[in-house]
């Protein structure tokens, strides 16, 4: 089994504070939130973290999302509810209120959690969210991905660092036997919740606990330093990567990039982890796009042909000796409704915010062919910027009951006095980003 031995030390609040200390650096007095479901494992880790803030001046907040999947799930937050009050510790309750899939209910409950999650540290400005993963859940991770044929970026495992678009999940217990947190609680005397799920063989996960699962031949500490060593070739990978992508590429507020074409003379594996990360930005789409059409899309730009090519949700075009990449109108997020005072993420692009002193709601979306005719039969002296006029039809626009009311990143207002909403380019996956730690 890849659950280690009953029998052993409990973690301590001293070897947790170094391993907190080595992950990251927090502000002067810290606010952190804690993902805790009242399993072992994440209760263990509320009481680490709260005795560390404490210790620093800080403060921690235990998230808990009610996922509403088990009848007996509000019973089990109740006595959390308990146990955390009992030790001073702040507690609020996500629910998850929404219709459930019929299907693949564990991979949607899961982007369900980190969407509730992200949300609250976004609005409450809390910078640092801790999770409870432990060394055993890195080891199911590796297996699960052998098991589905992952390259060498996903044997590395979990990154001890991930960076959400207003806060960062840190994971601090990635390198600790979850029996030690076990053992941390049976010495606080602690009671714990055990969620049946977690031992049900319909999941694959369930599956590798209940049996030994590791490779022929191979032992835990074996699999522990080959998932090591994969992580940091990762984060080498990465930072050559990055370093391509500084050199080579140029971002644009409006939502494009530019591309010089020696990006795809780099080494091949460098040029195509870049090449993946402009698409992934440009494109916003959900799941990386394929090795195998990376690797053709490098040849192409390697050999500076001047025709266009699509990946992604991406238009590559030619353009003065370099590549743009635009927004796909085709697989575009359509137009939306703004009102006054609302904020909203979209085409998984752009942040836009519309004032509250608005007169009125407007609706936003790209400016489309037929838009870009309509600017030009308008009076748009005061448009600059000096954009490509290929870039129009993919430039945000807002629209009024009047018809094109500005065209932000062109400089065109209508009326130069209007209130209209605010675009920034926050795309779901940034260019770079926390580069892959191992701890």
């Amino acid at each position: 089994m890849l659950t280690a031995t009953p029998r052993a030390n409990p973690l301590d609040s001293a070897e947790f504070a170094a391993a907190l200390g080595a992950l990251a650096r927090f502000e002067a007095r810290p606010f952190v939130a804690v993902a805790v479901s009242g399993g072992p494992d994440s209760l263990a880790l509320a009481i680490l973290a709260d005795h560390w803030a404490r210790e620093h001046g800080g403060r921690i907040c235990a998230l808990t999302v009610d996922h509403r999947l088990r009848p007996e799930s509000g019973a089990e937050i109740r006595l959390l509810r308990g146990w955390l009050a009992a030790r001073a510790i702040r507690h609020e309750v996500v629910v998850w209120s929404a219709d459930k899939p019929a299907t693949g209910i564990q991979e949607a409950a899961r982007a369900a959690r980190y969407a509730f999650l992200a949300e609250w540290c976004r609005e409450h400005g809390c910078l640092h969210l801790l999770t409870a993963h432990h060394r055993e859940d890195q080891t199911e991770t590796n297996l699960i991905r052998r098991n589905a044929g992952s390259g060498t970026y996903g044997l590395a495992g979990m990154s001890a660092i991930r960076e959400l678009a207003d806060c960062r999940i840190l994971r601090p217990l990635l390198g600790v036997a979850k029996a030690r947190l076990v053992a941390l609680l049976d010495a606080e005397t602690q009671p714990y919740v055990s969620d049946p799920s977690n031992r049900d063989p319909a999941f694959e996960r369930s599956r590798l606990r209940a049996t030994d699962a590791l490779p022929a031949g191979a032992d835990l500490a074996a699999l522990l330093d080959g998932i090591r060593k994969l992580g940091h070739e990762r984060g080498a990978q990465e930072r050559k990567s990055d370093r391509l992508l500084a050199e080579t590429v140029v971002l644009h507020p409006a939502g494009f990039a530019s591309l010089d074409p020696e990006l795809a003379r780099a080494p091949s594996d460098i040029a195509e982890r870049a090449l993946q990360a402009i698409v992934a930005a440009i494109g916003g789409k959900p799941y990386p796009a394929r090795r195998e059409r990376l690797a053709r899309l490098r040849g192409i730009l390697a050999e500076g042909g001047r025709r266009g090519h699509m990946l992604g949700g991406c238009r590559f075009v030619h353009w003065r000796r370099h590549f743009l990449v635009l927004r796909e109108l085709a697989g575009a997020a359509g137009p939306v409704r703004l009102t006054p005072g609302t904020r909203l993420l979209w085409d998984r692009r752009f942040s836009v915010a519309l004032p509250a002193t608005a007169p009125g709601a407007v609706t936003i979306g790209y400016l489309g062919h037929s838009g870009v005719a309509a600017l030009n039969r308008q009076q748009h002296e005061q448009c600059r910027g000096g954009l490509p006029r290929l870039l129009y039809p993919v430039l945000p626009a807002v629209w009024d009951a009047e018809g094109i009311a500005a065209v932000p990143h062109l400089g065109y207002r209508r009326r130069p006095d209007a209130a209209v909403p605010e675009f920034s380019f926050r795309p779901i996956h940034p260019l770079t980003r926390a580069g892959f730690t191992v701890v």
